[in-house]
């Protein structure tokens, strides 16, 4: 199982790729590996400001529905339009295509508090 090292993630299992105040966010191949065939991608937080660990959407598969965690404060400024056809990517490509939403932070030390490659491998197995 793949764990960018260019990456940081959280213990929810979401990865954040930072580019100075805007931030990247999607779930990570372990995440979509455990829930399976993703069919619907629910993101209606855009324009929103919200605080780190709020939930900024929900991820449906197959068999689940599960909350997706902010992993740092800020606006929500993007969402990934190509989610709301082809919610799939999330499957094929967690990492690349399958983004999820960008966020402008709020403060750029919320990144000190997540998990680095190698820690967020010892959660994930």
């Amino acid at each position: 199982m793949e764990f960018p090292k260019e990456l940081k993630y959280t213990k929810e299992h979401e990865w954040i790729k930072v580019n100075g105040d805007v931030a990247t966010i999607g779930i990570t191949e372990f995440a979509q590996s455990e829930l399976g065939d993703i069919v619907f991608v629910e993101i209606e937080t855009v324009g929103e400001v919200l605080n780190t660990h709020d939930v900024f959407g929900t991820v449906e598969a197959v068999k689940t529905v599960s909350d997706l965690f902010l992993p740092v404060g800020g606006e929500i400024i993007e969402k990934n339009p190509e989610l709301d056809t082809n919610p799939q990517l999330v499957n094929t490509d967690p990492y690349g295509n399958g983004w999820m939403i960008k966020v402008k932070m709020n403060n750029n030390d919320d990144i000190k508090n997540l998990l680095s490659s190698d820690e967020y491998a010892q959660i994930a197995g």
